[in-house]
């Protein structure tokens, strides 16, 4: 009786974070971060060092390859002035990169006088080049304290449950990825991440894309979702790291960040009212996954179809 119980108390909690990730999506949720290098300044988020705000379209491109060419380790950025600005210095003989600044004419008072409208009367646009320079390539520049996540803050019975997915984990590096054609999960440093609830919500994230491999659930959504099979496949993943979560007692309501990161496929659950429900089937959580408190303690967490 006691077992029928905690079960549904279990099912509710699901149904729960589901509803409330939904909800969230709807409401809007606020910019998505990645939850390590919480200080904003991953590679692959660019950042201008004196709005805080990141930079976008063709510009995001454009620092994207100028980061990787160059292997900055962080995505701050800014001009010359700016960095002075900072109290640093660019460095002699840093080479630049060049961003564009989109803005629209200023209107003038005599409609039929100003050259801020064409023919058909659309506002017109013009476009200024700025050079920026990558933090790396400053001297003196003190950024504010990030507090690190210390060791003591993981969990054991989180460790323990990953640990039996068997799915090989390497840690190093700015990103969080599953690389199917070696099997691997990549996360960056615990000590990088906000809080525990960020660092496992991440692992256990990426682990849920590597047990779509062949030999383990074979998870194909290309014959259901069509060209929509990556967002099927992104939600799919963050359902089975909410369902986790809860079970493990670690997180019992979705982030903002969350939210915001899963709103990519909201799309696909508005066009088809039977997506969740298809995602959440496909996520090994949703495939009865025994994550029972004894089994974490045993070290036997696993799927089971």
């Amino acid at each position: 009786m006691s077992r029928n119980i905690a079960q549904s108390e279990r099912a509710d909690v699901y149904t729960r974070i589901t509803a409330e990730i939904i909800a969230s999506i709807e409401a809007g949720a606020g910019v998505w971060r990645m939850p390590w290098h919480h200080n904003g300044t991953a590679p692959s988020r660019p950042t201008n060092v004196a709005s805080a705000k990141r930079y976008r379209g063709i510009n995001t491109l454009a620092l994207w390859v100028a980061a990787t060419a160059a292997g900055y380790p962080a995505g701050l950025w800014g001009t010359y002035r700016q960095w002075l600005a900072a109290d640093a210095q660019v460095r002699k003989g840093e080479r630049a990169t060049t961003v564009v600044l989109w803005k629209e004419a200023a209107a003038t008072a005599n409609i039929a006088d100003s050259s801020d409208e064409d023919a058909s009367g659309r506002r017109r646009m013009f476009a200024r080049a700025f050079s920026v320079f990558n933090v790396a390539q400053v001297d003196g520049y003190d950024p504010d304290p990030v507090a690190i996540l210390p060791e003591t803050e993981r969990l054991a019975h989180a460790e323990t449950f990953i640990a039996n997915l068997g799915v090989e984990t390497i840690v190093g590096g700015a990103d969080a990825y599953d690389r199917p054609s070696t099997d691997t999960v990549h996360m960056p440093p615990f000590a990088q991440f906000r809080d525990a609830a960020s660092f496992y919500g991440v692992h256990l994230h990426e682990s849920g894309h590597a047990t779509a491999a062949k030999h383990r659930l074979d998870r194909d959504l290309t014959g259901r979702f069509g060209s929509a099979a990556y967002a099927a496949e992104e939600c799919t993943v963050e359902i089975l790291s909410g369902l986790v979560l809860a079970d493990l007692g670690i997180a019992h309501h979705p982030r903002p960040d969350h939210a915001a990161y899963i709103a990519s496929w909201l799309e696909v659950l508005k066009d088809d009212p039977r997506a969740i429900f298809t995602a959440a089937s496909k996520a090994p959580a949703g495939r009865r996954l025994d994550a029972s408190p004894a089994a974490h303690a045993c070290g036997t967490s696993r799927l089971r179809e």
